[in-house]
């Protein structure tokens, strides 16, 4: 009679409750981990894009080896490139300019200008961000550099727009992110590599473009999240003990009352 009225103490709910409780805590706890996982990697991905950052510069990688480039082994890489600017096939990418090296900031462009090599094939150069005021070449006429230059920068691989991006606007020559491929299309040029040239602070003439204004950073939230889901799972389980205590307090009360009648 004793373990009959032991086992009603313990209510059927709660035994449901508590497998559920522990798979959702085995979930919440394997998606902190993972966020730990991420952490890590994102922490290696840094301290690699600022070593390659900070390397000697190498020469552009050639036409040929332009199909084996990827983030992974290439972006941010210090390049150098020779050639000539095609001014007549610059483009302007929409930006806000926001870091404390430069007394400019706000909404402004990038400067994208395709640099046609010795080859004949082309790397778009950013050249650097204009204020809003100074987006047409003609107000800063002395910074359009003619004959051969030498380029030296980051290599970076096309951005991607989101939900939030407006539509690029080529007949006009606005852009909204830097995708060297479309850009190309666009403008109608062959041999155009699949990705560009942050070009360095070397100053322009006339102060503009201002180079060197490449973001080396990424955005690193894993640590947050990481808390964020074990603390879920300590929540979850605080709360399904409170809960299973007091149903199998109530239900201990109940078992009594009847065992006693």
């Amino acid at each position: 009679m004793a373990m009959a009225v032991a086992a009603r103490a313990v209510p059927r709910s709660v035994v449901v409750a508590g497998a559920l409780t522990i798979l959702g805590t085995v979930v919440l706890c394997g998606l902190g981990l993972w966020q730990l996982q991420r952490l890590a990697w994102k922490q290696n991905l840094v301290a690699m894009v600022e070593a390659r950052a900070q390397a000697p510069a190498v020469p552009v990688p050639a036409e040929a080896d332009w199909p084996a480039l990827t983030r992974d082994s290439d972006e941010y890489r210090k390049v150098t490139l020779v050639g000539r600017f095609d001014h007549g096939h610059e483009v302007q990418v929409f930006t806000s300019l926001q870091d404390d090296r430069f007394e400019v900031s706000g909404p402004g462009w990038w400067v994208m200008t395709p640099l046609r090599l010795d080859s004949g094939a082309i790397v778009f150069v950013n050249r650097g961000f204009v204020p809003h005021a100074f987006r047409d070449p003609a107000t800063r006429a002395a910074g359009q550099l003619a004959g051969e230059v030498e380029i030296t920068g980051l290599l970076r691989l096309p951005e991607a727009g989101n939900i939030f991006t407006p539509d690029n606007q080529p007949g006009t020559r606005t852009w909204y992110v830097r995708d060297p491929q479309a850009i190309a299309a666009a403008e109608r040029l062959d041999r155009v590599a699949p990705f560009f040239v942050d070009a360095d602070s070397t100053p322009n003439p006339g102060g503009l473009p201002l180079g060197g204004a490449t973001r080396v950073a990424f955005r690193n939230d894993h640590l947050g999240y990481a808390i964020t889901w074990f603390g879920l799972a300590v929540a979850l389980v605080g709360v399904y003990l409170a809960w299973a205590w007091s149903q199998i307090r109530g239900a201990r009360i109940l078992a009594a009352g009847s065992a006693r009648q």
